[in-house]
């Protein structure tokens, strides 16, 4: 067992029922416009979960099974040295990027820029309000780029929300320029099909190319019909943003059928999310690599030309995985996690009924060699501690600890909290630190916890949905000589090569 900062010893939660909740209930839709945001377009926030449940919460926490509604505990190898709450952006707090001393923060209501020069004290630089879910964000040299998978009555950040329905919708890509921090402006828009859900950068010396991934989740709106087994390239000159436009649209599942060659989904496969899109692709540039989790799929390919990316392999696991979310590589390049975001991030699934391998990472090594390499599946890996059903908890995004010999990484679990865990052993991953929270209520699912935790620079920075900014230091042996290495800039879907 792992001793908690107050004493007390964290059993596994036992004994607890899973909660019902839609697959997207917490990926689709954003936060309004103009001055005030509007929560009205937000992910849904709360349900009422069953009597027994909500008892059973309290029960949890009288017996110390787990932490007390809003109780901070962690490992001993784990420092907790500043949370920065929520402030001007109301909405739901989304991805991380960073640059030199600075991390910038994307909220479903715009983004915020922290210094971050003295960990122990951040600092707000500046916040822009530009609504547009998820709002997720990336930075290169003076240009920082925004997601928008919300349907938006124009490209302004003064728009307001409006039916998905609507053919006079837009959603995209912004991009703004940051070379004055303090005065962040907006200077481009491009309009994607089926929106921007994320987005991954492929920078090169002129040109930054985003490779745009959506899905299509009804045929009934307009911008977004079936099929869409593709991702948008966008090309964005460096010193004129202004020209930035669509240069390709390669369909990544070419096949038969209204929906292309992806995961057909259920009824073939229940409870498997159907190909219509990707949600999130991780790119390894200095190996010509990417990674793909697109929906029922997960994907290796082949960015040698990157305006025309190749399919290399393509796997599915129709029994535990739901929904294909995110990727990431090892340094050598010879594994890939996936992660499967089972209830859409808004759902209870960290508990006895849901069970170890689903809501979980799957680990794939990489065997073989150039264009006949293939995703050999090793094991599955989950936090060990149960949470409540009134926490919405799964594997969501990390990032790589970079240590040389060694796989390790720092990963959010919504309100599961943060994990650092080891998988050099492919098929024997284990957990070697952890942070969380109590749950946010012990009556009602209320959406929360880590959106994203990464490494960057020494220090572990996390985006809490509702409690705001945390900073976060490890001290273990085997996590202490990426303490050295330093990067200018750190966007996790665009991986460095850490030790090149």
């Amino acid at each position: 067992m792992t001793l908690l900062n107050n004493h007390r010893t964290r059993r596994r939660r036992l004994g607890v029922a899973a909660t019902a909740a839609g697959l997207l209930a917490a990926l689709l839709t954003a936060g309004p416009a103009v001055a005030t945001p509007d929560p009205g377009d937000s992910p849904a926030t709360s349900e009422k979960v069953s009597k027994s449940a909500a008892a059973e919460a309290r029960a949890a926490i009288a017996n110390g099974e787990i932490p007390g509604q809003d109780e901070i505990v962690h490992s001993d190898n784990i420092e907790h040295l500043a949370n920065i709450p929520k402030d001007t952006l109301a909405g739901t707090n989304s991805d991380l990027a960073f640059q030199g001393k600075y991390a910038f923060a994307g909220n479903y209501d715009g983004f915020r820029i922290f210094d971050i020069s003295n960990p122990k004290s951040p600092k707000t630089v500046s916040q822009v309000l530009c609504p547009g879910s998820q709002n997720d964000i990336t930075v290169s040299g003076d240009l920082l780029f925004l997601s928008t998978d919300s349907s938006r009555s124009d490209n302004s950040c003064n728009s307001t929300t409006q039916p998905a329905t609507e053919k006079s919708s837009w959603e995209g890509m912004k991009v703004f320029d940051i070379s004055d921090k303090k005065n962040p402006k907006y200077v481009a828009a491009v309009e994607t099909a089926c929106g921007s859900h994320t987005h991954t950068l492929v920078p090169e010396r002129k040109n930054v190319y985003v490779y745009v991934s959506s899905y299509s989740p009804s045929a009934s709106f307009p911008d977004c019909q079936p099929p869409h087994d593709g991702i948008s390239v966008i090309k964005v000159p460096r010193k004129a943003p202004q020209k930035a436009k669509i240069v390709n649209f390669p369909v990544l599942f070419p096949g038969s059928g209204p929906d292309g060659g992806g995961n057909p989904g259920g009824p073939t496969n229940p409870g498997v999310s159907k190909t219509t899109g990707c949600h999130d692709i991780t790119v390894l540039p200095s190996k010509d690599l990417a990674a793909g989790a697109c929906m029922g799929d997960g994907i290796l390919f082949s960015i040698k030309d990157p305006e025309n990316p190749k399919i290399i392999d393509q796997v599915q696991d129709n029994v535990n995985f739901a929904f294909w979310h995110s990727a990431s590589f090892n340094q050598k390049a010879n594994k890939v996690v996936f992660t499967d975001e089972l209830g859409g991030g808004g759902a209870a699934t960290c508990n006895e009924a849901t069970g170890p391998n689903r809501g979980a990472d799957g680990i794939y090594d990489i065997v073989g060699k150039g264009d006949k390499r293939k995703l050999v599946f090793k094991s599955y890996f989950k936090i060990p501690r149960h949470q409540a059903d009134t926490e919405n908890c799964v594997a969501h995004n990390g990032s790589l600890i970079p240590v040389k010999g060694k796989d390790i990484m720092v990963q959010a679990w919504y309100q599961g909290g943060i994990s650092v865990w080891d998988f050099t052993n492919s098929s024997k991953p284990k957990e070697i630190a952890y942070f969380e929270r109590g749950p946010l209520s012990t009556t009602t699912m209320v959406t929360g916890g880590s959106w994203s935790a990464y490494y960057y620079n020494g220090y572990i920075y996390s985006n809490d949905i509702a409690k705001g900014f945390d900073v976060l230091k490890i001290n273990d042996r085997r996590t202490d000589p990426a303490k050295w290495l330093r990067l200018r800039e750190l966007n996790v879907q665009t991986q460095p090569d850490y030790f090149d």
